[in-house]
């Protein structure tokens, strides 16, 4: 054990000061996307969902690094991810709407004008009626927009990017002229 320590001492010591520098970043991102999400007045759930993203790249980079500190043989190794990437390439390429989704759902998170309960009305030429719609939840795919008769519309995030949405009415605009008055 001792010969590996001794062997191993300048790996051991990069490998610990990138934990520790990931650690860092981690915790900064969790802060950063905190409060952005109080400020900006998010609900938990989306929250947590851009909060794991964070942690999945986050890890993703961790794994890359030690395995350059390690000095892993990429050629051996690169033949292994080349196959799984090429059968993840085919899946999202076969599936691409869902990346272009969460995407979208993160861009969404950080610069999406509008919040649930307020009232939108989507300018879509696939969209018979032209009436408003009460934003109930958004998710990592899609927004779930209600009717006034109850009908519910799942419509997906990169087409909230797409299409011109407009702000109809915002709970705390009602508010706050009820309080003046």
């Amino acid at each position: 054990m001792e010969e590996f320590l001794t062997a191993n001492k300048n790996e051991i010591l990069a490998t610990a000061i990138t934990l520790v520098v990931l650690l860092v970043i981690k915790f900064i991102t969790d802060k950063t996307i905190l409060k952005i999400a109080r400020i900006s007045d998010i609900i938990e759930a989306r929250t947590l969902l851009i909060r794991k993203y964070a942690s999945i790249l986050l890890t993703l980079l961790g794994f890359g690094i030690v395995s350059f500190i390690w000095g892993v043989n990429f050629k051996e190794v690169g033949l292994v991810f080349s196959s799984v990437f090429a059968v993840i390439g085919v899946a999202l390429f076969a599936s691409w709407s869902i990346l272009s989704n969460v995407t979208a759902g993160v861009i969404l998170f950080f610069s999406f004008p509008f919040k649930i309960g307020d009232r939108v009305k989507i300018l879509d030429k696939d969209i018979e009626s032209q009436e408003p719609y009460l934003i109930e939840d958004i998710r990592a795919f899609h927004v779930s927009l209600r009717k006034d008769n109850g009908e519910l519309l799942v419509y997906p995030n990169n087409l909230m990017m797409q299409k011109a949405v407009t702000l109809i009415y915002h709970p705390e605009e009602s508010h706050e002229n009820s309080e003046e008055a």
